[in-house]
């Protein structure tokens, strides 16, 4: 044997390469990152020039709801059971639709939403506002009349259970139609969901609420 040594040659400089650069070269899109194309739709400026409009109508809108309420001002002051159950009337109203625009707008923003009566998203948003209305306001009305006669009403089980129970089945039917309509217009419109329905929805719900309320009060007391 000559002085020749056994060792073994070094690595391959190019053997930590990637073996087909093509692949290489197609991993690496050149289209920047996907939560990218959503910095303009979430910037603060785009935000407050699509809500200042929108809120400043809607403030002038809920004027009309107290503007309904001023009419009805002796029929409240003589029955204090109704005089409880406006505001807790309204603003349940405008919690279901609040709880169904957060529903369908998370769904359509994972893609699972389509505005259609066949599907079952649909059906079961609709079925949680109806079964939440049905429990909520039954229970609503037995509170208002208890405090009514500690206020002196007096206005009977029966006839405030009909008022409550019709109006708030009425209210959560137009409750699930505003809510369907801001989500779907939105949509169509360009706008986030999350931005504009719930505002929509409470304030279109707080006159209307008013309104569906006394007229079922005037059906059923006459009044």
């Amino acid at each position: 044997m000559s002085g020749q040594s056994g060792t073994n040659p070094g690595p391959d400089p190019d053997s930590n390469s990637n073996p087909n650069p093509d692949l290489e070269s197609d991993s690496a899109p050149d289209d920047p990152p996907l939560s990218d194309a959503f910095v303009d739709e979430w910037a603060i400026s785009n935000i407050v020039t699509t809500l200042v409009p929108l809120l400043v109508a809607l403030s002038a809108l809920q004027m009309g709801s107290g503007t309904v309420l001023e009419s009805f001002e002796d029929q409240l002051l003589e029955n204090p059971s109704l005089l409880v159950l406006v505001p807790v009337m309204i603003g349940t109203a405008g919690n279901l639709g609040s709880i169904m625009c957060a529903r369908m707008s998370t769904q359509l923003h994972l893609g699972t939403l389509e505005f259609s009566p066949a599907n079952p998203n649909v059906r079961a948003n609709v079925g949680a506002v109806y079964g939440l209305a049905a429990t909520v306001f039954v229970l609503l009305g037995f509170a208002s009349w208890g405090i009514g006669r500690a206020l002196g009403g007096t206005l009977g089980l029966v006839p405030l259970l009909i008022i409550t129970i019709v109006s708030g089945m009425l209210l959560a039917t137009w409750v699930v139609i505003v809510s369907s309509v801001s989500v779907y217009a939105s949509y169509r419109l360009g706008y986030d969901p999350d931005d504009t329905t719930i505002p929509v929805v409470t304030n279109v719900c707080d006159i209307t609420g008013v309104l569906i309320l006394f007229g079922v009060v005037w059906v059923v007391l006459g009044l």
